[in-house]
Parts: structure tokens; C-alpha cells; sequence
């Protein structure tokens, strides 16, 4: 027993050894961050990877806040800054093996052109792309000067493929009965579990995304390669082309390897020059007098309450009712922005979160503050319930958005739990609606007051979309039903006002707010993004997990179709509590 405590006392010794020692660290890291800023070279190759993993917005919470990484939206800004940047001479890009999402390729694109016409030159090297999420990697990088690929690999683009997983067949098994009612025909979220396969209207619009996005692709690449759009088509519908088939074909430039390319890119921006990671480039900002545009970002599910996080492992959810509406209205509170651009890249979520969130935005539109939606890869259902109401929405030509619709219900268990050999008996007070979230199966009477209850959370849905872009309901119902659209088809039907970048969004703000056109306004980012030392200090107030735990956990979280299981998982956990959903399914772009 001595023995035993001895170890024991040794082991917390250690541990708090460690944690003084990584605190220290941690310490030192970024006060020297913050007081060795290296002189800048003379001339300057901006470098970006688009393999590395990112947000679409910089995270505020756990230990991905200690770093200060950027979101993509902050590689955009930066970016757009360095145009105005001399000793910038131009952009090293290393291309996506897998892809980057085809609403992300179409901003980055836009970004590449407008650095191109700022007088400065882009290189972009690939190692060959497998396609598995469309032609995103490829389309990423088509606007290079020169797209270098290394000698031995293809280019495989070879289309674009919406995936869904079907549980009907196990619920059968387990004696599970979905009880869940979708408002109306095209919320197909509820088709994962009730059928085995696409109903006629789910692959409709399905199907019709995909053709939307993969002839968007088709035409960026033709227009940047200088080809035309049937024989790029063509080229790529045909299977992996050997690099050296591609650049005879003039979708490729050169072949060599990655150190090959980046030193052709320091040769051609001049004597000494370097390459500065466009994470950590530190953009030229405006002074403090410039006009201030509050940015505020969401990012993920739409959740009710304040989005705190038990782990230090991981970030708070980015798109927490409280956080966000809170967010909006200290920006429209402080008197010294002139406008807001509300970032949303959400798949949707609770509606009760969602109207919270557009209420703030009504809010602060009657203080006379204009509201500018910049939509990322997703704004749909939930995502677009919070950017109904917006006084300008802009999305890419790849956003999905839509999926104007809710449904709710449950899933009945008890005849699962009977297999198992446990039985349920109840005893309920307060009328017949009162077990109807139980484990059996709703009653006739049950069930129509769901119904009826999703058929108002439906109409108030309409009614706020029929407010915010000036149509009837009718109208709005004639594209809603849950339908789920592209954002150039949105733009046809009147979901959108322009199709556009988070940059052009940046524009639109200036003009609602009367800001000069050649004037750059200064960012606000809400909710405040931690400094490190605030990301440390929050950190160390939290409780500590193990190590090792976590970094299994974060292996295990990671793999894309575990993300997709878990996301079923809450998602049927929410049903069967009983709430309402606004969301579009999840399905994985290959």
C-alpha cells in the first residue's frame, strides 16, 4: 500500500511538473511571438497549402486558439491586401491532393484573378489529384500562371458525386420505428432513416446540384485554361490523364517537383527573395481611422445557448445562438461600425436558434445598421433562416443553400428494447400529449399534433423568407418544400441577390454604410477572437482530460465518415427529445 501511494504521489508530482513546464512553454512561444517580429525581405512569395486543414472562420476557443490560426475568410483578406504590398511579387500555391470543396475553389479563385490583376504572378504545384471531393482541386488552381504537376501523376477530375447513407433496413432489424415527419416533400433529412434509397424528389434536387456545380467547374476551368468549356469537358469526363496527356492537352503547364516549382517562383520574384507562409504574413492593415465593418461568423450546426465547451481539445460550437445574436448586437450597438457582414457556413440546425439570430439582425437593421450575408461552402435550412433577413445576401456560385423547410418527430424504441428482453409500463398525468415522447409509438392524436406543430414552425419559416425577400408566401413555397439549391440557382429564384465572394460581400458593406469605394475599412471581428494569451489563460480555467484520450478521440473525430455517423447520431438524438429541426442532411462531395 506504501508502495502504491508512493507511485501515486510521484505520478501527480510529474504531471504538475509537466504542466508548469508546458505552461512556461507555452508562455515563452508567445511572448517571443509577439516581441521578434523578422524584418521583412525585400521580396516576398506568399506560400499557401491547400492540403492543411482549415475553418472557414478562425476558431475562438480550445487549443486551436493558442496558435491564432486564420480561417480561410482571413486568407482571403490577406491576400487581398498583399496586392497593395510591393515587396509581394506573387503566390506559391502547393494544390490539394484530395480537394477543397467546390464553394471554396470558387472563392479562392476569384482571389487568385484579383491578385493577378494587381501585377502580381501565381504558381500552383500538384502532386496529382484523386477528385474524391469533385473537381474542387483542380478548379482551386486553374487561375495560376502556371500549374506545375510532378512527373508520375494524374490529374483525376472526373465529375461530382453526392453520397447519403440509408438506415431504414437497420431500424428494421432492431425493431426501430422513425416517426418522423418531414414539411414537405424535398426536406429529405428524414430520408436517411425511412427509406433505403433517393425518393424521386431527393435525387431531384440532388441531381440537379451536382449538374449546377460540376458545369460551374467546367466553365471557371475553360475560362482560365483558355479552352473551351465542351473539350475541357471532355478531357476530364474521360478518366485520369498522365500529366504529360494533360499538357498536351493544355490543362497543365509543366511538370516537376514541388522544390523545383517553389524555386522557379523565388527566381521570379527577384534577388533574395522568400517564402512567407499567408497564414502568418503580416498583412498591411488600415489605420485606426479608417471605417470599421463588424464581421460576424458562424460556423457549423445552429445550437441554442451560449456554445461553451467541456474539452480544451476542442472549439466551442461556432454557431451558438446566444454567442452569435450577442455578437450582432454589440456590433450594431457600437457606434463606431458602419456596417455588418454576417458569415455563414452552416448545414442549419434548430429553428428556435435560428429565429433568435434573426431577430438580433432585425434588431440592429432598425438602428439604421445595414446587415451583409457573405454565404460559405453552406447556408442552408437553418443557415439561410438566419440570412433571410439580411438587407443584401450574397453566395458563390457553389454555395448549397435553401432548404427552406423543418421536420421533427421521434424514433420509437420500445419494440427494440423488447428484443433485448425490457419492457417499458407508464404512468402519465396532464393529458394525452404528455408521453408522446416516450419510447412507443405516438397515437393518432399525437401524431397530427406534431404535425400541426411543424406545419407552424414551417409557415413562420416561409413567412420570414417572404418578408426578407419581398415575395409571397406562395412564392416562397413554390422553391421552398426543403429544396436545396446552388448558389447561381438561387440567384435565379430569387433566394440570393448576387453571386459573389466574401470579398465582394466587403464591398457591398461599404456601399450600404456610404463608405467611399477607394477607401479600405478596417475588419471588426465578433465575437472577439482571443489573443494566445487569452486562449491560455481560458484554457488553464478549464478541466484537464488526458492526453492521450484526446489525441485518439481527435484521430477517431477526424475521419470524414465517423463526422457523418456522429452527425446522424445527434441528429436522431434531437428528434427524439423532441426538437424540431432545420437542416440540411449531410452528405459527402466526392
Amino acid at each position: 500500500m506504501k508502495t502504491f501511494f508512493l507511485s501515486m504521489a510521484g505520478a501527480l508530482a510529474a504531471m504538475f511538473i509537466f504542466i508548469l513546464l508546458m505552461f512556461g512553454f507555452l508562455m515563452m512561444l508567445i511572448m517571443g511571438a509577439a516581441s521578434s517580429a523578422p524584418e521583412r525581405p525585400d521580396n516576398v512569395v506568399l506560400s499557401l497549402d491547400l492540403n492543411a486543414e482549415m475553418t472557414d472562420q478562425a476558431p475562438t476557443g480550445g487549443f486551436a486558439a493558442l496558435s491564432s490560426s486564420p480561417g480561410f475568410i482571413d486568407l482571403l483578406t490577406k491576400l487581398k491586401a498583399a496586392e497593395s504590398d510591393e515587396h509581394v511579387k506573387g503566390l506559391f500555391i502547393r494544390g490539394a491532393f484530395i480537394g477543397t470543396g467546390s464553394s471554396r475553389a470558387e472563392e479562392l479563385r476569384q482571389a487568385l484573378h484579383s491578385f493577378r490583376d494587381s501585377g502580381k504572378f501565381v504558381i500552383a504545384h500538384s502532386q496529382g489529384t484523386l477528385g474524391v471531393r469533385g473537381p474542387s482541386a483542380y478548379w482551386s488552381i486553374a487561375a495560376a500562371d502556371e500549374i506545375w504537376m510532378q512527373p508520375g501523376s494524374d490529374l483525376v477530375v472526373p465529375g461530382l458525386t453526392f453520397e447519403t447513407e440509408f438506415f431504414k433496413g437497420l431500424f428494421e432489424k432492431i425493431d426501430v420505428t422513425p416517426e418522423i415527419y418531414p414539411f414537405y416533400e424535398y426536406k429529405n433529412a428524414p430520408n436517411s432513416y425511412k427509406e433505403t434509397s433517393y425518393t424521386e424528389p431527393h435525387k431531384e434536387a440532388l441531381l440537379t446540384l451536382a449538374e449546377s456545380v460540376w458545369s460551374t467547374g467546367i466553365d471557371a476551368i475553360a475560362e482560365d485554361r483558355g479552352l473551351k468549356a465542351a473539350d475541357v469537358r471532355t478531357a476530364l469526363e474521360s478518366g485520369p490523364l498522365p500529366a504529360e496527356t494533360a499538357i498536351s492537352m493544355k490543362l497543365l503547364d509543366k511538370t516537376g517537383y514541388p522544390e523545383e516549382a517553389s524555386a522557379a517562383a523565388l527566381e521570379r520574384a527577384g534577388e533574395d527573395a522568400e517564402l512567407v507562409d499567408l497564414a502568418y504574413y503580416d498583412a498591411p492593415t488600415p489605420g485606426l481611422r479608417a471605417p470599421q465593418i463588424a464581421v460576424v461568423g458562424g460556423e457549423g450546426a445552429v445550437v441554442t445557448g451560449g456554445g461553451e465547451s467541456d474539452s480544451p481539445f476542442s472549439s466551442p460550437p461556432g454557431f451558438a445562438s446566444d454567442t452569435i445574436a450577442r455578437a450582432i448586437l454589440d456590433a450594431g450597438k457600437n457606434d463606431k461600425i458602419k456596417a455588418i457582414i454576417f458569415r455563414v457556413d452552416s448545414p442549419g440546425g434548430s429553428p428556435v436558434a435560428a429565429d433568435q439570430i434573426w431577430n438580433a439582425i432585425e434588431r440592429v437593421q432598425a438602428d439604421g445598421k445595414p446587415v451583409v450575408v457573405s454565404m460559405g461552402s453552406l447556408a442552408a435550412s437553418g443557415g439561410y433562416y438566419v440570412s433571410a433577413g439580411a438587407d443584401y445576401i450574397i453566395a458563390n456560385r457553389a454555395t448549397i443553400t435553401g432548404s427552406i423547410g423543418i421536420y421533427g418527430g421521434k424514433f420509437a424504441v420500445e419494440g427494440g428494447f423488447n428484443k433485448l428482453g425490457i419492457t417499458f409500463d407508464r404512468v402519465s398525468v396532464g393529458g394525452e400529449f404528455a408521453d408522446a415522447y416516450g419510447a412507443d409509438t405516438f397515437t393518432d392524436t399525437q401524431a397530427e399534433a406534431v404535425k400541426d406543430m411543424l406545419k407552424r414552425g414551417y409557415d413562420r419559416f416561409l413567412g420570414i423568407v417572404a418578408e426578407g425577400r419581398g415575395m409571397t408566401y406562395d412564392e416562397v413555397h413554390e422553391i421552398a418544400r426543403g429544396r436545396i439549391w446552388s448558389g447561381e440557382d438561387a440567384l435565379e429564384v430569387g433566394l440570393v441577390d448576387e453571386v459573389g465572394t466574401f470579398i465582394d460581400a466587403i464591398e457591398k458593406a461599404k456601399e450600404l454604410a456610404g463608405i467611399e469605394a477607394d477607401e479600405t475599412p478596417r475588419l471588426v471581428y465578433y465575437p472577439h477572437r482571443p489573443t494566445g494569451l487569452e486562449a491560455l489563460e481560458a484554457l488553464f480555467g478549464v478541466s484537464a482530460e488526458g492526453a492521450e484520450a484526446a489525441i485518439t478521440l481527435n484521430r477517431l473525430a477526424s475521419d470524414d465518415r465517423v463526422q457523418v455517423l456522429m452527425e446522424q447520431l445527434a441528429a436522431m438524438e434531437a428528434v427524439n427529445s423532441g426538437q424540431t429541426q432545420a437542416i440540411v442532411p449531410r452528405f459527402r462531395e466526392r
